[in-house]
């Protein structure tokens, strides 16, 4: 239990971003999973989903919840998935 007054501060910080590092992280998973939904569909509809997930796993990067090569590797994969499932 934390005594001081700096570790109580601590501990009310700690769990507000644990919150938003969540919420970030809710956001960003729902968001790849829309896009890898879209596959088989016109390209068009890929593109919109496919930015709407970059731009959730690059706020994420932005804001701590995943490292830079998480989110690189995020990206090409989901690019790449999109990919092959438009060529079948």
């Amino acid at each position: 239990m934390a005594i001081t007054k700096s570790a109580k501060k601590a501990i009310r910080q700690a769990e507000r971003r644990y919150v938003f590092n969540i919420r970030r992280k809710r956001a960003l998973h729902s968001k790849v999973q829309e896009a890898r939904a879209t596959a088989g569909t016109p390209r068009t509809a890929q593109a919109e989903t496919l930015s709407a997930a970059y731009k959730a796993i690059d706020k994420a990067l932005k804001r701590g919840v995943i490292k830079k090569n998480t989110a690189a590797r995020k990206k090409a994969r989901l690019s790449a998935f999109l990919k092959k499932a438009v060529k079948k």
